[in-house]
């Protein structure tokens, strides 16, 4: 299992935040790490005060009260990604920044402008805790980066039960032969995801894994699959510092904000 020494809740201190911080601490408690909880107040100038440090520390649970506490003044998405970097915290955990009432969130600039900028791994909750994560579902595209995205989630979960989600395209689905064009693209996605999965490091948590695969849309393919295996957290990789394209392809903005699960993001090692 993967040690995750410190876990940096970015926090705005809001009544949103209770959910992110709720899972940080579940999760610290898990996993023994530190928990620092950051906050970058947008206003004023000079040092943080003691008195305000008082009363962000006073707004805090008792829960948190071993968690370090980091406050400093500027622009929030950025001196949030900055602390990340600087830092090299094992898991950087944010919330959304709302959702409306046909249940889609909104990610807002900071957590968007984190998601760019970190290369440790990004958890966006966006439910509340109920316990570890349990059911965890993986999007692949069958690359490096998603297969570091799979790894990641099973060695930060150990526990928990990995769905290994593929989703393929029939081409030419409209010619006069489409049935044996979806047969003959059924069996290459069969086969590749085989191929995928006897990856050394893949193949010791074989029995971990169930593979789905599915033909269709990626978002509501994934949206289905995270509703029929009732899982609490969906895992997706991410190349460099481009937007999440790497496991989800075009559709990964729109999956991250309508996806009711948690998500982790993974970026892949050495990606630029």
């Amino acid at each position: 299992m993967v040690t995750v020494s410190e876990i940096l809740l970015a926090s705005d201190f809001s009544g949103r935040s209770d959910r992110p911080l709720d899972r940080a601490l579940q999760l610290a408690g898990q996993w023994g790490s530190h928990l620092v909880i950051a906050h970058v107040i947008e206003r004023g100038e000079g040092e943080v005060s003691e008195r305000e440090r008082a009363r962000f520390r006073s707004d805090l649970p008792d829960a948190a009260e071993g968690a370090e506490l980091v406050l400093a003044r500027g622009s929030a998405p950025k001196m949030l990604a900055q602390l990340g970097t600087e830092r090299q915290s094992g898991l950087v955990v944010v919330g959304v920044a709302r959702f409306n009432s046909i249940g889609d969130y909104f990610l807002g600039t900071a957590v968007d402008h984190i998601l760019r900028n970190v290369s440790m791994p990004v958890l966006i909750v966006k439910r509340r805790v109920r316990g570890p994560y349990g059911r965890i579902v993986v999007a692949t595209d069958l690359s490096d980066c998603s297969r570091e995205a799979l790894l990641a989630a099973l060695d930060l979960f150990p526990q928990a039960h990995v769905g290994l989600l593929h989703v393929y395209h029939v081409p030419f689905e409209g010619l006069h032969r489409s049935d044996d064009m979806k047969e003959y693209a059924l069996e290459e996605a069969r086969r590749e995801l085989g191929d995928f999965l006897e990856h050394p490091e893949i193949a010791a948590h074989r029995d971990r894994i169930e593979p789905l695969i599915r033909e269709g849309e990626v978002a509501n393919e994934v949206a289905r699959a995270l509703d029929e295996t009732s899982a609490d957290l969906l895992v997706a990789g991410t190349h460099g510092r481009s937007r999440l394209a790497a496991a989800l392809g075009s559709q990964a903005e729109r999956l991250l904000q309508t996806a009711g699960t948690d998500v982790l993001v993974v970026r892949e090692r050495n990606g630029r």
